[in-house]
């Protein structure tokens, strides 16, 4: 397969939302339980981008940089290897050298120097990123101010940002289908598309439940489903 046919059979760019956006600054929420997959939906995410030549910054809290290219190399190898991608070694180095970790101790994180370092990026020509994944942050100790930043942030760069936050299990079962579960109840507002990955009855796989999204997103999410075997994103999971 070609680079350029796996970008356009690749489900998760309309789950990004961006054919359908009036405007390229938008935040999006992946929701699930400790250890299920939001890391590795956050990636997939970001190598849509990396795919079509944006560059990404990834903001690990709380993993280290070693640990977080590692999902990165993990998944490409799944990727090229389900797809037999052509040139794939190729491809990896070039799309890798758009990709930007920046890491974060869990006690160091906050908004003012999360700025402070793309601002410097930005400034110096090191990268101009398109989309940018936060991993491990922590939406307990969060004021929703800080979200309110980074939406502003968002709209100031041209950027997309995907969150990703951990809710407990058992709020997953009661769920309302329009309100997302603890604890970013009440924050749904700020984002433009809010995903939960919840068990499939009778199947090892986890439904992409969007709780906030388009109508093309909310389709898109009905098809597709996380193996949590291999943590890709399929359609033909069962």
């Amino acid at each position: 397969m070609l680079k350029q046919e796996l970008i356009e059979k690749n489900p998760i760019r309309h789950l990004k939302g961006e054919s359908d956006a009036h405007e390229s600054s938008r935040m999006g929420l992946v929701m699930a339980r400790a250890g299920v997959g939001k890391t590795a939906l956050l990636v997939q995410i970001a190598m849509d981008s990396l795919l079509n030549d944006k560059q990404v910054v990834h903001v690990s809290v709380g993993q280290s940089l070693d640990k977080t290219k590692l999902w990165y190399d993990d998944m490409f190898k799944d990727i090229a290897e389900s797809c037999k991608l052509d040139k794939a070694g190729e491809i990896h180095d070039t799309i890798m050298r758009n990709r930007m970790i920046i890491t974060f101790n869990e006690s160091t994180f906050s908004l003012a120097k999360l700025e402070e370092r793309l601002h410097d990026l930005v400034q110096q020509n090191v990268i101009k990123p398109k989309c940018m994944v936060v991993d491990g942050f922590d939406f307990i100790k969060t004021d929703r101010s800080v979200l309110e930043g980074m939406r502003e942030m968002a709209r100031g760069m041209d950027l997309q940002i995907w969150f990703s936050a951990v809710c407990d299990e058992e709020t997953t079962d009661t769920l309302s289908a329009v309100v997302a579960p603890a604890p970013c109840t009440g924050m749904e507002d700020l984002f433009n598309t809010v995903v939960l990955l919840q068990p499939v009855p009778k199947s090892d796989c986890l439904d992409l439940k969007i709780i906030k999204g388009s109508a093309a997103v909310s389709k898109c999410g009905k098809l597709l489903k996380l193996d949590p075997r291999t943590f890709m994103i399929r359609e033909d999971c069962k």
